[in-house]
């Protein structure tokens, strides 16, 4: 029960996919999935490093340190 895809269930779903989509626009399917994640990671990517390369620039107000 904690594995949630074993062999067998790969092997449903794609046999599902092939009935449902055909041969021809699996390649297609394949390629647009790996084409949305890569696009994904990378705004993702970007979204994670601008805190870190933005965080240089804050430099505390004088009247709030003086206090």
């Amino acid at each position: 029960m904690g594995d949630l895809f074993q062999p067998t269930h790969l092997l449903i779903i794609g046999v599902v996919l092939l009935v449902l989509f055909g041969g021809r626009k699996l390649p297609e399917l394949g390629k647009g999935l790996g084409e949305g994640l890569r696009g994904f990671k990378e705004g993702m990517k970007g979204v994670t490093d601008e805190p870190k390369n933005d965080a240089h620039l804050i430099t505390p107000d004088p009247k709030d340190t003086a206090k």
